[in-house]
């Protein structure tokens, strides 16, 4: 059995839907543990009480310092006790990096743990990192484009991912100076698959089987995506449904317009990896459906049975770990 601690307060449609996401992914090999204040109603789940809460808007640092009894907080630390194998939240994406951070901890050498997205594209392709780090060295790069090959071998069954590095152009010229320092280092880093760059018109349709790019780069495409994905297919249905003749087209092209939303919809994931750490952590989107939560929680326990973070800490080679006190190339000229 699978134990998921979940933030039953994260996300803005909390409690109720993070609560009829858990009581749907419960089952033989899942069981959903909700954190969250006395009498909710957790459809027969377990509960753990917790007496404070950390809003959407709350700076992430100060509020988890500040109430250590909240769901989020006392969810992480449950992980970091061992008392669930892992732990979900919707919830303020701050605190929860904040939160892990300090009752997760960090695997030994990882410099900077990194969001791992799984991008709805023809093929499953990971992109890390997607928001934890604004600010990010070189060196930093190489160390998930490690951490994202191992996500995509372990847990999408991917052998010997193809890793690009995101960039303005494909050419290895192009770029900032944090790509271009970044490219020498991944082109000779041993044990990767890296191919070059790639840009970001190229990620829905499949670019690599895990694509690298800071988190404030990541965060700013990911976003751009789910927008643009939402509002097309927002745009499909409302054609189909203005006119008798778009209603009767609509008929025609539903299993085909349900396989491409499926695929698209970011909820068919639910959450994303927080990779790096010594416990495992799944962060969901703040409007999360029940779905999302479901999903998100099946992630959280696919995670635990492929051993992601034991992996992770056997296989990021000493070089990697090095890495990160390392010169690259260009600043070593």
């Amino acid at each position: 059995m699978i134990r998921v601690a979940v933030d039953a307060l994260g996300g803005d449609r909390a409690p109720e839907e993070v609560v009829a996401g858990a009581a749907d992914a419960a089952s033989g090999e899942i069981q959903p543990i909700l954190f969250g204040p006395a009498g909710l109603d957790t459809q027969g789940l377990e509960l753990v009480v917790t007496t404070q809460a950390i809003g959407m808007d709350e700076k992430p640092a100060e509020a988890v310092k500040a109430k250590p009894d909240s769901s989020l907080v006392a969810a992480c630390r449950a992980v970091g006790e061992d008392a669930a194998d892992a732990v979900v939240s919707a919830g303020n994406t701050g605190a929860m990096l904040a939160a892990c951070f300090l009752e997760l901890r960090r695997l030994p050498g990882v410099a900077r743990p990194a969001i791992a997205v799984v991008i709805p594209s023809e093929r499953p392709s990971v992109l890390i990192d997607s928001g934890a780090n604004a600010d990010a060295r070189p060196e930093h790069l190489v160390q998930f484009a490690y951490m994202g090959s191992v996500f995509a071998e372990e847990v999408l069954g991917t052998p010997s991912p193809e890793v690009r590095l995101l960039s303005i152009g494909e050419e290895p010229e192009k770029g900032n100076q944090l790509t271009l320092e970044a490219h020498d280092l991944l082109a000779a880093a041993e044990g990767l698959n890296f191919k070059g760059n790639t840009e970001s018109r190229d990620l829905l349709r499949g670019a690599a089987d895990v694509v690298v790019c800071d988190g404030f780069t990541g965060n700013v495409v990911l976003k751009l995506m789910e927008g643009t994905i939402k509002t097309v297919l927002d745009a499909l249905r409302e054609g189909i449904t203005a006119s008798r003749r778009g209603r009767v087209g609509g008929l025609l092209i539903r299993p085909a317009a349900r396989g491409m939303r499926s695929r698209l919809d970011p909820d068919t994931y639910g959450g994303a990896y927080l990779l790096g750490l010594r416990g495992l952590a799944v962060i969901a989107h703040g409007n999360s459906s029940r779905l999302a939560i479901a999903n998100a929680i099946r992630l959280a326990a696919r995670g635990v049975e492929h051993d992601v973070v034991g992996t992770l800490a056997q296989r990021l080679p000493e070089r990697v770990l090095a890495s990160a006190r390392s010169e690259s190339p260009r600043q070593a000229r």
